[in-house]
């Protein structure tokens, strides 16, 4: 056996990998994400590269005019002009377009049917009520949501982590101060304080981030707080502090390390948490500025569509399925640094 199936942290990736579920999940959620950071690729309106006329051309990343490919315009060319379509296969010409050739704010002008279209072979989930490809949607709004929900839980986990350190360790009139301005914080309205924000200032990601992560460290921190209260009656840290160890060296490396399993149990939870928090706060017109891909907005459009089955639907299952990963994940994780769990 090696050293590291040895070790505790060893023998919990031992435990997780033989939860298939979760392993799986894992694994899955880990493609989702890395193929949605390429979401350009993968959906775009432009090519990713073009060969006209003896000359390479990389509309990913520049803008041309459309007098470049035989146009009559000094204006931004539109790759899905049919006319653009047959210069650029002209002849030795051609292009290398994304699988699916619709941005996230691109609209089909040609579609067969009034607008929200259903799925056709141009459109192979349809389009919105303003014309706009749903895949494309999707995808970059589960990058988004994604992105969001994992700086989210970033800077909740930092900002819960050290709080509960700090009640935790030092415990007393600075444990009882923190929990009675937690109290009082937790009472706030946080709904109604992101209704007079998004009126007084322009919507953002980041104005969103800053006003989310002001509460979400709350409940992460009751949980350090508790490991540390119980951690630090502990003899470790009592030969610790014999040796004349300072309180910051104590904290970061004793009781710390021997206090993150309920924050590493609970990340996917979080995370999951972010995504709905982020999509409700988009369906109620509060979230991300206008323009932006969003899953809430699209469910907003399915509420307003009904008869668009397709925007719901294909909305709805990219939650659920985005959920139910991390739900799974949590699961394992959970199982895995359960301390009552034994190897078989």
């Amino acid at each position: 056996m090696t050293t590291t199936s040895r070790s505790p942290s060893g023998r919990a990736w031992q435990r997780f990998r033989r939860n298939r579920l979760g392993y799986w999940s894992l694994l899955l959620f880990c493609v989702l994400v890395v193929a949605s950071l390429f979401a350009e690729v993968l959906s775009n309106d432009r090519p990713l590269i073009v060969r006209y006329e003896g000359q390479t051309y990389f509309p990913l990343v520049k803008d041309y005019p459309e007098t470049v490919f035989g146009g009559d315009f000094e204006t931004a060319t539109d790759y899905l002009d049919p006319f653009i379509r047959e210069q650029l296969t002209r002849g030795s010409n051609w292009a290398v377009y994304a699988p699916n050739t619709y941005g996230p704010k691109t609209l089909n002008y040609f579609a067969e049917s009034p607008n929200p279209s259903p799925p056709t072979r141009a459109n192979w989930l349809g389009t919105d009520d303003r014309g706009r490809d749903l895949l494309a949607q999707l995808i970059y709004g589960f990058r988004v949501s994604v992105l969001f929900a994992l700086a989210l839980t970033v800077v909740g986990v930092l900002l819960g982590v050290v709080t509960g350190a700090i009640q935790g360790f030092f415990g007393g009139k600075t444990d009882l101060a923190f929990q009675r301005f937690i109290e009082v914080w937790g009472s706030m309205p946080e709904l109604y304080l992101l209704i007079i924000f998004s009126a007084v200032f322009a919507p953002s990601i980041s104005l969103l981030l800053v006003l989310l992560s002001l509460f979400g460290w709350m409940g992460l921190s009751d949980y350090v707080r508790a490991e540390f209260l119980r951690n630090r009656q502990l003899d470790y840290v009592r030969a610790a502090r014999a040796l004349g160890l300072s309180n910051g060296q104590i904290i970061w490396r004793h009781v710390l390390p021997n206090s993150l399993t309920p924050v590493v149990t609970f990340l996917p939870f979080r995370m999951s948490a972010a995504i709905l928090a982020l999509t409700s706060l988009d369906f109620l017109g509060l979230g991300v500025p206008p323009g932006t891909p969003s899953l809430g907005e699209l469910l907003s459009q399915g509420k307003n569509n009904i008869d668009a089955w397709w925007i719901s639907m294909s909305t709805f299952a990219v939650l659920v399925i985005t959920l139910l990963l991390l739900t799974f994940m949590g699961d394992a994780l959970r199982d895995a640094l359960d301390p009552r769990k034994q190897d078989a």
